[in-house]
């Protein structure tokens, strides 16, 4: 195969698989909260382990745990809230 090929095949797939989902859901595709559009969008202008500006370490990471959108300030934000989901989930 030519490389320009490869690269074009390549592009493509990359291009399908980011249009499915959003950047740091964990939601699949066509999963029934996403599907539907009944995740609750995050409430908070702030990150909901520090409460810290949510842009303040950069673009913010969001997730969405069951039909609620969460974002953090940064990536251990992340490991932490998975650690004791219910802990943070109370400041919604």
């Amino acid at each position: 195969m030519k490389p320009h090929i490869v690269l074009f095949a390549l592009a493509t797939t990359l291009l399908a698989a980011c249009s499915t989902t959003q950047p740091g859901s964990t939601g699949s595709p066509g999963s029934a909260a996403a599907s539907t559009g009944k995740v609750k969008p995050y409430p908070l202008k702030t990150c909901i382990v520090t409460d810290n500006d949510l842009y303040s370490m950069g673009t913010p990471i969001t997730k969405v745990y069951g039909n609620q959108e969460i974002k953090f300030c940064c990536r251990p934000c992340v490991s932490k809230y998975e650690e004791n989901p219910a802990l943070y989930r109370a400041k919604l």
